[in-house]
């Protein structure tokens, strides 16, 4: 069977949209593109399946729309495949219909965080063949093209028409913790080179060792309910991945997109088979890390295995809030854990959040500055800074809708953090230059002093000129918004 996986470009004057692999949604003027782990694992696995799997990523690709559209019409692939978020459901629903019509054959599917919260939803709205709910992409693409050929049923949690009905086939169910029988990734299919742009090393990769975080609490995540358990492959796994990398492809960095990198024995025995290896004088690994997880002991041994950076988040400067948003930790052991990641050697990279609407803008202004600070004293050497929108599906949206937070309803468009989605005690125009201010860090000063005076190497001047072009992007963009809100309120 001839099946498609693919992000259609969605074309809007605030830039490129954040789609695949990514937990909240952006447009960002200056884009970089992170590798979708699931759909690809999906094309990989479809692929040995024996399907003829065709991948069109149209956002990587900088295609417009009318080449995506045309790739389609052209193959009629029997099976297509589209990851879906919030803020870009509506115009999904439209070319869902558009696609129809150029390829009348093609049997289309959505998937992704909002049709999970809502699929009866994206059934009635568009003409879509199946609404696959929760985070298995790979498994559910796999039910469905068996059952296209009449080889099987449908796994729990997918949408679909039967007779003129829309039917279903139950809620979905994850009922997985090991993943150990997931092959490798097929890099060459999936187009690898089109993503990591914006990591230190090129060329750079991307493994995905668990889905998603361990800690799958927190209130705003909608990735919670794509997995609302922890799974993973062992250690050994992701070290012979690494080898197969290195064997393949000049790979000089490989970021684990993980919502959380696994902790205890398996760091343990994954830092020192980097090690054992040799794995840590030949590449260098980066991941996503609880801020609380660690000691400065843990640090150290990720260091010495080629840990180079580590995403922490730091949602909230204010206890109460990161109760509320059930977090599980304290402020003093957010400061520590970036503190003592970056005594261990590693470069700690902050990702902070405002617009609650309990928080004042004396509580929000603290959260600022706080990252601010842990910036300016050199504990954090990037920062990356988003307004908090409440995801159909999540504890915070149930929230909202009770208070009568919300604003816009089910004018999904509105979600796109252009601005904000919740009534807050602060006006929305000054919420917007909050999150622009702290992009101006990498313009202080003292930042360019300190980056000028510990460069080394070219990858030092290519890699702060980046950043330096990303944080004007992120305050161009926020300011844009800005700017559109205060008009709008005059």
């Amino acid at each position: 069977m001839k099946i498609a996986i693919g992000y259609p470009p969605l074309e809007n004057p605030n830039g490129q949209p954040t789609l695949g692999q990514n937990r909240q949604f952006e447009w960002f003027g200056n884009p970089s593109y992170v590798y979708p782990m699931v759909p690809a694992m999906a094309a990989t696995m479809l692929a040995q399946r024996g399907h003829e799997v065709h991948w069109m990523d149209g956002v990587a690709e900088e295609w417009n729309y009318s080449e995506f559209r045309s790739r389609i019409e052209r193959e009629q692939p029997a099976l297509l495949a589209m990851e879906a978020k919030t803020p870009v459901i509506k115009p999904m629903w439209r070319i869902v219909a558009d696609l129809k019509a150029a390829s009348p054959n093609t049997r289309i599917v959505l998937m992704g965080d909002h049709v999970t919260a809502l699929p009866d939803e994206t059934m009635q709205r568009s003409p879509v063949d199946y609404v696959l709910t929760g985070g298995e992409f790979d498994e559910g693409l796999l039910s469905i093209a068996d059952h296209i050929e009449g080889r099987g049923g449908l796994v729990p949690g997918i949408w679909y028409r039967e007779d003129g009905e829309v039917r279903d086939t139950g809620a979905f169910v994850l009922s997985k913790r090991d993943y150990s029988d997931r092959p490798f990734f097929d890099r060459d299919l999936t187009r690898w080179h089109l993503y990591g742009e914006h990591l230190y090393y090129r060329p750079s990769t991307y493994t995905m060792v668990g889905r998603d975080c361990w800690h799958p609490t927190c209130t705003f995540c909608s990735w919670t309910t794509l997995w609302p358990k922890f799974g993973t492959r062992p250690a050994s796994s992701l070290l012979d991945e690494v080898e197969t990398i290195l064997d393949r492809y000049s790979v000089r960095e490989i970021f684990d997109d993980t919502g959380t990198f696994p902790i205890g024995a398996f760091l343990n025995e994954f830092c020192d088979g980097m090690v054992e290896r040799g794995y840590d004088r030949d590449v260098y690994f980066s991941c996503n890390m609880r801020i609380d997880a660690l000691r400065r002991p843990q640090y150290d041994r990720m260091a010495r295995a080629g840990f180079r950076l580590v995403k922490l988040g730091i949602e909230s400067a204010n206890q109460t809030t990161l109760d509320r948003l059930r977090k599980g930790t304290s402020v003093e052991a957010m400061v520590r854990g970036c503190k003592e990641a970056k005594q261990a050697g590693l470069s700690p990279h902050l990702t902070t959040m405002v617009g609650y609407p309990w928080e004042t803008r004396d509580e929000a202004r603290r959260t600022i500055d706080m990252a601010r600070q842990l910036f300016d004293d050199g504990w954090a050497d990037t920062i990356q800074a988003t307004v908090v929108i409440p995801y159909p599906g999540t504890p915070l949206f149930a929230e909202a809708q009770r208070n009568g937070w919300l604003k816009y309803g089910d004018d999904w468009d509105k979600y796109d953090m252009t601005r904000p989605a919740m009534h807050t005690p602060i006006p929305d125009d000054e919420l917007m230059d909050l999150v622009k201010d702290l992009y101006s860090v990498f313009l202080s000063a003292r930042f360019i002093a300190r980056k000028v005076l510990s460069v080394r190497r070219w990858e030092d001047v290519r890699y702060y000129a980046h950043g330096a072009k990303i944080a004007v992007g992120h305050m161009l963009d926020f300011k844009r918004g800005g700017r559109e809100l205060a008009r709008a309120r005059d």
